[in-house]
């Protein structure tokens, strides 16, 4: 049996309930009834409202733990290659002897620097000097074979005259020997005549004599050009002397006109007829064709002159083999004469003896080496430098060259060449690059060196970690980076950031400079681990070759 207590309420009807009462009763009834099970439910829907009406800025603040943030520094870039080499000479010659024969001279030694063209050895020539004499006397005879084989071919005036007479014309066939033209010299005509021998002995020459013409008596200067030195028994049994007497001819006189003399009031004994100052036959000096003449009769000509040319197969046949004689001549004797050059060892190159094989007294052969020379004006190395890496370099950049033999010193080179030829090995192509260094003190060929060659750099620069640049150009920054308006919204980005694009300039080993696209105040976020310092490679031009 269950017992209810009834309450009282004041002046309504005790012992009864209004039905508002029991409306708000039932509620309660229901929750003290089945709180167990409500509370849970409860808990959920207040979760579901608490997240439903959150501010949506609110879901940025936390970002993947995975990734690390940083703000983009200002630094200094550069990029910069580097490679190791063998310093070498700036040029190296072996000195070898070309001749063999004792050496008589040699006043250098070791370390020692010399000049281009010094004299290093001088070695016994004799034996040559007598050969290259010989090969000088048969030169000279080819060459004056030559001259008169040649000649042959021409018919040539044998002193100064006038033509008086052509004996051939153009076409004719000659014969060796044949006459073909007489020259005369009738500027001055001769007089012989004899003289009392005992009055002749004190003629001399210059002497002035009067000439008398015969049949006109006509008085004429002349000068006397000749006196015999012995006497002769005329035909009266007188002792005369032969007097030659020249008189200048206006043109009139002939072969045919006779004079006599006088010389110091002494008479000639008799008369005589003028002959000519000079006359002389030509004759042709080979057989063969007249091919042209260069004279007319009357024309005055010259001595040696050329007045008749004459051409023949035989002619020809002379001509070339005495012209293969001669060249033949030539040829020895020069090659005597720089066999001779070859006893007298001069320096080929500047530069500083760093060997020294033979000395006075040895016998030396051809081919054997007599001394080394290096020129160390300056050294050069050579690097290889990778195909990604080579349309960087040009000549004329500046190198830093530091040897593992010198601490604590730095050099300066300059790339004088990069070679067009490359070299492939194992997938791998390299390029070698030559390296000149001018102050070289410390240095010696033969060190190994290292060199950095500075491809590009950028001072004040807006950089990130090279790991922060994702391929494609882009990096990632926080959703609340002022940049992260410029996101873009085509790529899923790590929760908590964006990707922005960037365009990059110069990186070196750990840092890549940003020339545009994020600014200072983004927050960067990066994973170390997916990109290394030497995975990429950008000269600077923007463009990175991963």
């Amino acid at each position: 049996m269950m017992i209810w207590n009834k309450k009282k309420d004041g002046a309504e009807n005790p012992g009864a309930e209004t039905p508002a009462a029991q409306t708000t009763k039932a509620p309660v009834l229901f929750l003290q009834k089945n709180w167990k099970w409500l509370v849970p439910v409860v808990c959920v829907v207040i979760a579901g409202g608490v997240f439903l009406l959150k501010p949506k800025s609110a879901s940025t603040t936390a970002v993947d733990p995975s990734y690390l943030e940083a703000s983009p520094e200002v630094r200094d870039v550069s990029n910069t290659l580097s490679g190791t080499g063998t310093l070498n000479p700036a040029n190296t010659y072996t000195v070898k002897s070309l001749v063999e024969g004792k050496v008589l001279t040699g006043e250098f030694e070791e370390g020692d620097v010399l000049d281009e063209g010094s004299i290093l050895y001088t070695l016994d020539s004799s034996d040559a000097s007598t050969n290259f004499e010989k090969a000088e006397i048969a030169m000279q005879q080819a060459q004056r074979s030559y001259d008169k084989v040649v000649d042959r071919q021409y018919v040539r005036a044998e002193v100064d005259g006038t033509v008086s007479t052509l004996k051939v014309a153009k076409g004719d066939e000659v014969t060796s020997g044949q006459e073909v033209a007489i020259i005369r010299d009738s500027s001055k005509m001769l007089l012989t005549l004899e003289f009392p021998a005992a009055d002749a002995a004190n003629f001399s020459v210059g002497q002035t004599a009067q000439v008398t013409l015969d049949g006109t008596f006509e008085q004429l200067d002349g000068t006397v050009t000749s006196v015999t030195g012995t006497d002769a028994l005329s035909t009266g049994n007188l002792l005369t002397r032969t007097v030659t007497i020249a008189v200048r001819n206006a043109g009139g006189l002939t072969t045919a006109q006779a004079a006599t003399a006088s010389i110091n009031g002494v008479s000639s004994i008799g008369s005589a007829t003028f002959g000519y100052q000079a006359e002389r036959t030509l004759t042709a000096q080979a057989a063969g064709t007249v091919t042209s003449i260069h004279v007319q009769e009357g024309q005055t000509v010259a001595k040696d002159d050329i007045l008749i040319e004459l051409s023949g197969d035989d002619l020809t046949e002379s001509i070339q083999s005495a012209s293969e004689t001669l060249r033949s001549a030539e040829i020895s004797l020069q090659n005597l004469q720089d066999t001779m050059a070859n006893y007298t060892v001069t320096s080929p190159i500047s530069g500083t003896i760093i060997e020294k094989d033979a000395k006075v007294g040895d016998a030396v052969k051809s081919g054997d080496t007599l001394c080394v020379i290096y020129d160390l004006s300056y050294l050069e190395m050579v690097i290889n430098v990778d195909e990604l890496q080579i349309s960087s370099l040009s000549v004329g950049q500046k190198v830093q060259i530091t040897a593992d033999a010198v601490q604590d010193k730095n050099y300066v080179g300059t790339v004088t060449r990069v070679s067009m030829k490359g070299a492939s090995n194992g997938g791998t192509t390299t390029y070698p690059v030559t390296i000149r260094i001018d102050e070289t003190d410390g240095l010696r060929p033969g060190m190994n060196a290292n060199a950095e060659i500075v491809v590009a750099e950028a001072a004040n620069a807006l950089t990130v970690p090279n790991a922060a640049i994702v391929r494609g150009g882009y990096v990632l920054v926080t959703q609340d980076s002022p940049s992260a308006s410029k996101a873009d919204t085509t790529m899923e980005a790590p929760e908590g950031f964006v990707y922005v694009a960037v365009k990059t300039g110069v990186s070196d080993d750990d840092y890549t400079q940003i020339v545009s696209g994020i600014q200072e105040g983004d927050t960067i976020g990066y994973d170390p681990n997916s990109v290394s310092s030497d995975s990429y490679y950008d000269d600077g031009s923007g463009m990175m070759i991963f």
